[in-house]
């Protein structure tokens, strides 16, 4: 009795606003990535564009957020993941195909559907990390395994980005779009280390100039978002190459940090001790046995 009481206590007890605020940003960013959707089906292409640029801003204030509050939950997680997919795996592929994949039939279809099996693979692979136990160094943390979903639906976009700014004729073909689907695709279900960004800290006489970068940035965004917002993308692809040389030179170093631990421990341990057999009984030399 005494149990089911503490347990519907339990279940009654009131859960405080601020651990609510992370799961409230995961659902704007969710109806932001619906939105698009309507705005796709409407032709407005700027808006869809720019509700899923909200839907990305939110999902990555939410986690960050979540760590801050102490909020973070599995039902945090996975109310994630289910948004993170509608938002960037499946808005990104019906605006594709209603803008310009739609004019090659089913192969067109094919292709966007290959985009968000890609995004939901990338999901399910993500939450496998979070629930289990791995001996991932700490400095691992710093990385992510593929491309991550917001990136990648940022990522599938950019012929869109750029027709908005050079016009159409060249990056709304559908050739065009497919090359994107399939690469950046991959590239979330790939293996290669790309930077998170989560314990990036700031060196105190950089933090001036980084508000002022931010500033900077904020009023190109603004005033100019297309080519701004291209060109972050386009940042993004060329940093891979170097996340992936930093994530090799940490690797080293933890190896032969390791390597170095194991030899000092087997110095101060030092050697093994010799292994002996005992005597048989049978095995006598003849002097013994003649005794």
């Amino acid at each position: 009795m005494t149990r089911s009481r503490n347990r519907s206590r339990r279940r009654l007890k009131a859960l405080p606003f601020h651990r609510m605020i992370p799961n409230i940003l995961t659902l704007l960013a969710l109806c932001a990535g619906l939105t698009a959707i309507r705005f796709g089906l409407k032709g407005q292409w700027e808006s869809a564009v720019i509700a899923i640029t909200v839907a990305a801003i939110l999902d990555g204030l939410d986690g960050r957020i979540a760590r801050l509050l102490k909020g973070a939950s599995k039902f945090g997680a996975e109310l994630d993941s289910l948004a993170d997919f509608v938002s960037f795996g499946v808005a990104p592929a019906i605006i594709l195909y209603l803008w310009t994949m739609q004019d090659v039939g089913r192969l067109g279809w094919v292709l966007v559907l290959l985009f968000s099996v890609c995004c939901v693979l990338r999901l399910a692979r993500f939450n496998t990390f979070l629930y289990e136990e791995t001996d991932r160094p700490a400095w691992a943390d710093n990385f992510f395994t593929g491309v991550p979903a917001p990136m990648g639906a940022g990522l599938v976009l950019l012929p869109m980005l750029l027709s908005f700014q050079f016009g159409l004729g060249i990056f709304d073909q559908p050739a065009v779009v497919a090359i994107f689907l399939v690469g950046v695709g991959a590239l979330m279900i790939s293996r290669i280390p790309t930077f998170a960004f989560k314990r990036f800290k700031v060196p105190n006489k950089w933090v001036l100039p980084t508000m002022l970068f931010v500033g900077i940035y904020a009023a190109f965004l603004i005033n100019t978002p297309w080519p701004t917002l291209a060109a972050t993308l386009i940042a993004y692809l060329a940093s891979i190459p170097f996340s992936l040389r930093a994530y090799r030179r940490q690797e080293r170093r933890s190896a032969e940090t390791r390597r170095a631990l194991a030899s000092e421990t087997r110095a101060d341990t030092g050697p093994p001790p010799a292994e002996t057999t005992p005597p048989d009984e049978t095995d006598r030399s003849p002097r013994l046995v003649a005794r």
